[in-house]
């Protein structure tokens, strides 16, 4: 796997067997806060804070962690299982086109939904929409939706056989604040701007522009998220 060197260090995420993720280099740590319509819907992410780090840090996996989001080794005293569960093939390999208008090509690998909800509202979402592409509206909502998509679930191209068209996202890790309607919940572990990403298991991981990754220590698709932790949420309070 390749590694993009920024500046003279190389940087990328290493996930340490049933322990944490150990960044590398001079990766940006930020905490990114949800932005909601009055109906709860999720629209965008507003950067709140940077992080101070070093060029090395080591993020809790097992979401036990006292000093979280950092780790502290509490992985070993809960005897934390990280088994790694996500699939090793390409998006390429495993996504599928939704069918629709003539205005886009809508692609979707279903294995990197979060259910992080910025895909629909109450007009509709992403897989109804799409049919209607050849109005230049409707196109925009869709683009938009999509590239607001953090797992990177949903891809989009112009035409078939293009290249994909994805944001422009810094080299960064977001610890995620989700908005609910009962409060603010932790959320995954955003990462942006093609970090590589080794898995413990030594099993191949595309590097990709968009991942979230579990730091709840639920995830049945570790070390990716998979919504989990919206089923038992970790409210915050500051």
């Amino acid at each position: 796997m390749s590694v993009e060197p920024i500046g003279k260090q190389e940087a990328w995420i290493e996930v340490e067997a049933d322990g944490p993720y150990v960044v590398h280099g001079p990766i940006a740590f930020v905490r990114k806060v949800q932005v909601v319509s009055e109906h709860g819907e999720p629209l965008t992410w507003r950067k709140d804070v940077v992080i101070a780090t070093g060029d090395t840090y080591e993020l809790c996996r097992c979401g036990a962690s006292t000093t979280w989001p950092f780790c502290d080794a509490s992985h070993r005293e809960i005897s934390f299982d990280g088994t790694e569960a996500a699939e090793t093939n390409t998006v390429e390999e495993r996504r599928v086109e939704i069918p629709g208008g003539t205005g886009i090509v809508v692609y979707r690998d279903y294995s990197l939904c979060m259910e992080s909800g910025f895909c629909g509202n109450r007009m509709g979402n992403v897989e109804e929409m799409t049919t209607s592409t050849d109005e230049s509206t409707i196109r925009g909502q869709v683009m938009a939706m999509i590239e607001r998509c953090p797992s990177g679930s949903f891809m989009y191209a112009l035409r078939r056989g293009d290249v994909d068209i994805e944001p422009d996202l810094p080299c960064q890790v977001a610890l995620t604040v989700e908005i609910t309607s009962d409060g603010p919940i932790r959320g995954p572990l955003w990462v942006t701007g093609n970090i590589p990403i080794r898995r413990a298991d030594g099993q191949p991981f595309q590097t990709r522009n968009r991942v979230t990754l579990c730091n709840c220590g639920k995830s049945k698709t570790k070390p990716l998220c998979d919504g989990t932790h919206r089923r038992e949420p970790v409210f915050i309070t500051d």
